[in-house]
């Protein structure tokens, strides 16, 4: 009996597991970046050649220029482009062969394990708040107020409002004058709350419910109070973490069942 219980258990767990994987959706940053791998492995791209304007990219890939910016912040954090506020973005100075193999791996970061990108984001939101709690100015609290404001908007008026929850949480991360951060969260966050909004993996209320949290959130960032701002951040986000918890708990269950 007790046997049948665990098998049983274990295969709720591994139909959740495979439940999680099957929401991994190419974005279409990561489509962008896909076709800009080619046209540098094709060598119609070279190290150095500076890149249309984000409007020509934009037009030529048929899709809105956040999703440009998005795939070129991504290709430079990782040392791919190189911008120059005066000149522009370009290629960097690295080989076709390197370029291609990081191109790669950037692609898969997004897809790859989907409880890791759930508990990276957990973690470095904590440290967000944190730093914005302690560093933040009267400019960062008007950003990150009228964000969260655009977003009760657009949830008590029945609307989609992931740009929304994405712009609350990156002006958080900006606040916290610290520029590591702030990219990695802009990396993280994107798909991340497509996946989690679009597949209700929070439940069908969660818009509604993230509204007491943002403004928890947000009086913890205006008091200064480190220690609230962190446990609110905690609260909210929990539900993503004990998902992240069970998926790597319910692996761990059945790569033991499967020595």
């Amino acid at each position: 009996m007790v046997n049948q219980l665990l098998v049983n258990q274990i295969i709720c767990m591994k139909s959740f597991i495979e439940t999680i994987k099957s929401i991994e959706v190419e974005s279409p940053a990561d489509k962008i970046i896909g076709q800009l791998k080619q046209l540098i492995t094709s060598g119609q791209l070279q190290p150095g050649d500076r890149l249309p304007a984000e409007r020509i990219l934009a037009e030529k890939f048929g899709v809105g220029r956040s999703y440009v910016r998005e795939a070129i912040l991504k290709l430079e954090f990782y040392g791919l482009l190189k911008t120059n506020p005066q000149s522009g973005t370009y290629v960097a100075g690295l080989s076709i062969k390197v370029m291609d193999n990081i191109i790669t791996d950037v692609i898969k970061f997004n897809k790859q394990d989907f409880n890791a990108l759930l508990e990276a984001r957990y973690y470095l939101e904590l440290d967000a708040v944190k730093l914005a709690a302690e560093r933040r100015t009267e400019e960062d609290l008007k950003n990150i107020r009228e964000a969260m404001i655009d977003y009760e908007n657009k949830i008590n008026s029945g609307q989609d409002a992931v740009e929304e929850d994405m712009i609350f949480h990156i002006k958080i991360a900006k606040a916290s004058k610290n520029s590591v951060i702030e990219s990695m969260i802009l990396i993280l966050i994107p798909d991340l709350i497509k996946n989690i909004v679009e597949n209700k993996i929070c439940g069908e209320n969660r818009g509604k419910v993230a509204i007491p949290e943002h403004r928890l959130i947000l009086k913890a960032i205006e008091d200064q109070d480190i220690d609230a701002a962190e446990n609110a951040v905690a609260a909210h986000l929990n539900d993503m973490f004990q998902i992240s918890k069970a998926g790597y708990d319910a692996q761990s269950i059945i790569n033991q069942s499967s020595n």
